[in-house]
């Protein structure tokens, strides 16, 4: 069966109906508490490349899941209503299509980084190491 509507046609159609910021925008914010940046890249993307300092790593596959509070993979992270969530992926095309289908499902406090990680790479935006994301997501210990 040929492809009727190819990915280009999806993501465009996404861009045309979510909140879309800038890196300069998001670095400009990234120390708000009312901000949460989602990372929704898998996790051989955060291994070889490193990610936003202070990144919730939320992976594509799982994110409707994670989202809703009925769905028993549901992390609370994404029940604050007083946070933006601002997504990112590589290219800005997987956090377009990500951030469409949480409008979707009734998120209204969700926004997406335009250009991705690649964009906050070339920009010179600040990046979080794999090994520090990591320890700074573990459970403290003693």
């Amino acid at each position: 069966m040929p492809i009727t509507k190819g990915f280009r046609a999806l993501v465009d159609e996404a861009m045309a109906q979510v909140t879309t910021y800038s890196v300069d925008q998001v670095r400009a914010r990234i120390d708000d508490p009312r901000l949460q940046i989602v990372d929704i890249r898998d996790a051989r993307e955060l291994e070889r490349e490193g990610t936003v300092p202070g990144a919730f790593n939320a992976p594509r596959g799982m994110l409707e899941f994670w989202v809703d509070p009925d769905s028993p993979y549901y992390k609370p992270v994404f029940g604050d209503q007083g946070k933006e969530y601002v997504l990112f992926c590589g290219a800005g095309w997987r956090s377009a299509l990500a951030t469409k289908a949480l409008q979707d499902m009734g998120m209204g406090n969700v926004a997406h980084i335009d250009g991705g990680f690649g964009a906050w790479q070339k920009q010179g935006a600040p990046v979080e190491s794999y090994e520090a994301h990591r320890a700074r997501r573990a459970p403290a210990k003693g």
